[in-house]
Order: C-alpha cells, then sequence, then structure tokens
C-alpha cells in the first residue's frame, strides 16, 4: 500500500485533492506536523529533496519524492480514481485534470484572489475571469446533463481535482445568484463534497452566500503584514510569494481548519418529531432478507400512520431523459445527496420505458407528515425536479402501489413497464 508524508499549509485546495485521492485508495498519507510555511519549505533537507520548494510536496515510505499536486495524487490514488480500467477513461481523467488547471484556475484567482486582500483588484482583468468562469462551469453544467460524474459512472480523479479547484470560487464568490443558472454543475459539486471520503477531509462545505468584494483597507493592512493574513497565505501559488510569511504563520495552528467542523453537531431535522413505534431499520432488514410477499405483509403489520407517511413522486422532466444509464445515475445521484435521510426514510424509485422513452416515479415512507426536504439545505437540491403526493394509507389504491413498487413489476400510467430500480434505505 502507497504510504509517506505530505508536506502543506492548513486549507490548501491543492493538498486536499492529496489527501481525498488517498481516503478513497487506502494509501497511509501523514501531513507533515509543526510546517511552517516559509521555513520549512526554504531549509537544505527540504530543497535537497523538492528543489523547487513548491508544496504541497509528498515523499513516499520507499523514498520517491514528488512535487505538483495532481502528480501526488494520481500517485496516490488507485486503478479506480484513475480509471485505468479504460485506456480512454484514464485519458479523460487527465483531460478534465488538466481543464481545472487551464480554464477554471487561473480565472478563479483573479477573481477571488482580490476579495482575500491578496491581490491588487483590477476591475477589467476580474470582468473577464467572471467571463471565464462563466464558459467553464457551462462547459461542466452542459457535460453532466448526462452523467453523474465526469469519467464513467462513478467518483474520479476528475472530480475530485476540478472539485477542489472550485472550493474557493463556490466558497467565497459564486453566490446563488451568479450559480443558478449551472444546476446540474451545482447538483454535481453537492454530490462530491458531501461524500464520506471527502467530509473526512474538508468538513462541512458552505456555499457563499454573498459575493465577497474587494476590500481596499483589508488589502492594505495585507501587504502591510507582509503577507500575513491567512487567507491570503493561503491562495498563494508563486514560489516567490510563498517566502514571505515567515513568522505569521507560526499563528495558524491556533486554528485547525480541517477540524474545526468535527466538534460541530449539526441539529437533527427531526428534532421534537414523536418517537413513534415503526422501527425503521428492522423493516428494511426484514425487507432486505426476505422475499417481497413476506415483506409487504410486514411493513402494514408494523406501520404506525399517526407518525410516518406515504409519498408518491414522480419526475417532472421525463420528455427530457433519454439513455436508460444516465436516467439510474439521476436516481442514484439524488440518494447520495439523501444521505442523511436514510435513517428516517425509506423508498423504492423505479425507472419505467427504455431508452428515449422512459420515466422516474417511487414511493417513500418517512417519518412525520409533511415533505421532509425543507427540513435540510442538504436535501433540497433534487426534489424541485419531482411531483410528490402524499399517499392515504388506509386506501387499496396505495397498498397495490406500494406492492407494486416494493415488488418491482408493473407499468407506470402509460404503459412502460419496469425496466429497473433502486432502493434507498
Amino acid at each position: 500500500m502507497v504510504g509517506g508524508t505530505l508536506y502543506t499549509y492548513p486549507d490548501n485546495f491543492r493538498a486536499f485533492k492529496v489527501l481525498i485521492a488517498a481516503q478513497y485508495s487506502g494509501a497511509s498519507v501523514k501531513v507533515q506536523e509543526n510546517f511552517v510555511f516559509g521555513e520549512t519549505n526554504t531549509a537544505k533537507d527540504f530543497l535537497a529533496k523538492f528543489p523547487t520548494g513548491k508544496v504541497p510536496a509528498f515523499e513516499a515510505t520507499d523514498g520517491t519524492c514528488l512535487t505538483e499536486s495532481n502528480a501526488i495524487a494520481y500517485y496516490v490514488a488507485n486503478n479506480a480514481l484513475r480509471a485505468s480500467e479504460s485506456p480512454v477513461h484514464s485519458a479523460q481523467v487527465i483531460q478534465w485534470m488538466q481543464f481545472a488547471d487551464s480554464e477554471i484556475l487561473p480565472a478563479s484567482c483573479t477573481w477571488v484572489f482580490p476579495t482575500l486582500g491578496a491581490m491588487q483588484f483590477n476591475k477589467s482583468q476580474t470582468e473577464r475571469a467572471k467571463e471565464d468562469v462563466k464558459k467553464a462551469m457551462k462547459v461542466l453544467n452542459d457535460h453532466l446533463l448526462h452523467h453523474t460524474f465526469l469519467v464513467g459512472e462513478r467518483i474520479s480523479l476528475a472530480d475530485i481535482a476540478v472539485a477542489c479547484t472550485m472550493f474557493h470560487l463556490y466558497q467565497h464568490v459564486m453566490d446563488p445568484e451568479f450559480r443558478k443558472s449551472f444546476g446540474n454543475t451545482n447538483r454535481w459539486f453537492q454530490t462530491i463534497v458531501n461524500q464520506p471520503e471527502v467530509k473526512k477531509v474538508i468538513g462541512e462545505f458552505k456555499l457563499c452566500v454573498k459575493m465577497a468584494q474587494f476590500d481596499a483597507k483589508k488589502f492594505a493592512e495585507v501587504g502591510k503584514a507582509a503577507g500575513g493574513d491567512k487567507k491570503g497565505k493561503k491562495e498563494e501559488k508563486k514560489p516567490k510569494e510563498e517566502k514571505k510569511p515567515k513568522e505569521k504563520k507560526k499563528e495558524e495552528p491556533a486554528e485547525p481548519a480541517e477540524e474545526e467542523p468535527k466538534p460541530i453537531k449539526q441539529k437533527d431535522p427531526f428534532e421534537g418529531y414523536p418517537k413513534g413505534n415503526f422501527d425503521m431499520d428492522d423493516f428494511k432488514r426484514f425487507y432486505s432478507n426476505n422475499d417481497e410477499d413476506k415483506s409487504i405483509p410486514y411493513f402494514w403489520e408494523k406501520f404506525d400512520k399517526e407518525n410516518y407517511s406515504i409519498w408518491r413522486c414522480d419526475y417532472k422532466y421525463a420528455d427530457e431523459l433519454t439513455m436508460v444509464f444516465m436516467s439510474c445515475n439521476l436516481i442514484g445521484g439524488m440518494f447520495q445527496r439523501l444521505d442523511k435521510l436514510r435513517k428516517n426514510a425509506f423508498s423504492s424509485v423505479c425507472l419505467f420505458g427504455e431508452n428515449n422513452n422512459s420515466t422516474i416515479s417511487g414511493i417513500w415512507v418517512w417519518k412525520g407528515h409533511d415533505l421532509v426536504f425543507e427540513l435540510s439545505d442538504d436535501w433540497k437540491i433534487d426534489y424541485a425536479s419531482y411531483d410528490w403526493t402524499k399517499l392515504d394509507s388506509d386506501s387499496e389504491e396505495t397498498k397495490k402501489l406500494l406492492e407494486q413498487y416494493f415488488k418491482w413489476e408493473g407499468t407506470d400510467k402509460d404503459g412502460r413497464k419496469f425496466n429497473q430500480g433502486k432502493i434507498f434505505k
């Protein structure tokens, strides 16, 4: 197994690429403790291994020394992240990683750095950077209209690299108004940053609410402090600039950014709801281990209609669905983004029809009698794309519908036959 030491300063988005890849691959990557930017990376022993003095830098347990974050991430990744099973997919991974560095990063730096006090503001350059960001976002948005991930059917280094390069944009300047035209890209980005492997590295990611603006006073203070402002230092890319912040960098360990989200316990969206007597976990286990002929009666025997409700969802834009596998990706993506709802919900979502003639609908069971998606911002991404109908748990029609969806059979209202389904449990 790959292992080694990563040299970097806190909150370096380039280092995040490496650490996230390591989470997926199981690589043993340790971040060098007591790293002081401007001192550690200018020391003779460091420069003997890494002549450029740039970070992140990586020293493997076998003595291999690497710089450039993409190369390090590729080294610690596994074959799945590299998409090695297909030469085409593997090449596409590299294509998207280079796209991030050439099409997104320059514009991001030009736009974001002045708002952090790390660069002088230039109006014409900033406006051009905004347009460049829009172009890159549109390229992603068009591609993600028919893909859940950038390459293939699962997360790869392409997704990790591009998402990390966009962190500053989504965090500081792309407010709701700016990003509203790029729904597919937003959905993909939210999917990536909410993956367990990603959250272990970056914590809870907060989207920009108000677009940051250049502050001349802040810029002057940062300049006077010789780069002492922490946000400015985190953004520096040029080796010459990296050597400035010697004294102030020592203060950064007092605020361990990567650990900051850990002690924050988010409020349970279902706090205050009656517990009820329907054991959701018990039913999920029974459904998983028994045939539907037994699990459906078991559901109705245990169901607590006073504290739980049954809903039907129907995808609003069925006329836009094309390939079956793409439609299934929509379902899978929604399930991923609703991961924190699993404890209090169960559903069977089905695809009916065939390529270029299909529809998506499903049956959901959750705690409470209202739409749950308004309880958490994390759950609002997909639900607006569906029509939601609350069903009467006592009606025979509901019982027949639930049986059809739990058994994965029958047709939709237009006669399209069941094709395949996914269970949210």
